[in-house]
């Protein structure tokens, strides 16, 4: 996936014009206007079009840099059987660390949304893997949780005393990991 940030701090500190970069990038129809408009759009963070492979290639190209360098690679958990309050106390404790450094950390961390951050980070590393990046380099830059709302299949009264019913509820989480390299 592009990273916005990176794409933004690389046409500033090259100085190429977004014109320019447009008229290196030719795909099936897709046409030169359309192209400085998927630019400007991936420059503030929009993901419309949705950059393909070949894209991110021809953009790294024309800027003169890897296609890992502006790339990012995500991966998220859906519906994961944690309340997201608690499952953000683990996300807290990775975001900004080298990959690696989070994993040893997750591993000696004893919560039960551990599992499930691990589970993400592994995806997003292979994910890395995958496209050729240096997995010795990779931080995470971005781990959030987000609320899923009540899990499926939960009770929702407990039984008690003199015929009362208390409710409760078990709520599910998305947790969603972003690795790049340095």
């Amino acid at each position: 996936m592009l990273s916005a940030s990176k794409l933004d701090n690389l046409i500033k500190s090259t100085g190429k014009n977004v014109t320019e970069l447009a008229a290196g990038m030719k795909r099936a129809g897709m046409t030169e206007k359309q192209a400085v408009s998927a630019i400007r759009n991936w420059r503030k963070g929009l993901i419309k079009p949705l950059p393909r492979k070949s894209d991110i290639q021809s953009l790294a190209s024309g800027l003169g840099v890897e296609p890992t360098g502006i790339s990012e690679w995500r991966s998220s958990v859906r519906y994961a059987p944690s309340a997201p309050r608690k499952a953000r106390l683990v996300t807290q404790l990775i975001a900004g660390r080298s990959a690696q450094e989070a994993m040893d950390l997750l591993k000696f961390t004893r919560k039960r949304a551990t599992d499930m951050v691990q589970k993400a980070l592994k995806s997003a590393i292979a994910s890395a893997d995958e496209d050729s990046a240096d997995v010795e380099k990779l931080y995470v830059c971005q781990a959030r949780v987000d609320g899923a709302g009540i899990r499926v299949g939960t009770k929702r009264w407990i039984a008690k005393d003199r015929g009362k019913a208390y409710s409760f509820i078990k709520l599910a989480s998305h947790i969603h990991v972003t690795v790049t390299e340095i």
